[in-house]
């Protein structure tokens, strides 16, 4: 059964900074070279209501990928080494077809 897992996040960078542009893109580059990613997506928060200002997105086909996923190297580093570091606040949502 496929799995839609979701982040949303906020950042300590300035919005429209260089560095917010750099995690953004590493983001993209990092994680959609990971075997299983599918249907990834960068959003923007609109609503100025939410805490949160962006939203990776991704689609797993079952619970087998979503697993390889999060013990992946690449996936592991770039928590490590990018997100702990520039992210102020997340959420995280993985959801499968009811």
């Amino acid at each position: 059964m496929p799995i839609e897992h979701t982040v949303v996040f906020r950042l300590v960078h300035e919005a429209g900074s260089d560095e917010e542009s750099a995690f953004l893109r590493a983001g993209r580059d990092t994680l959609t070279a990971i075997p299983g990613v599918t249907g990834f997506a960068v959003m923007r928060q609109v609503s100025p209501g939410s805490p949160f200002t962006h939203q990776f997105r991704m689609v797993f086909a079952d619970a087998a990928a979503y697993d390889a996923y999060n013990r992946h190297p690449a996936h592991v580093g770039f928590v490590e080494e990018r997100w702990v570091p520039e992210v102020a606040d997340f959420q995280e949502f993985d959801f499968e077809p009811a």
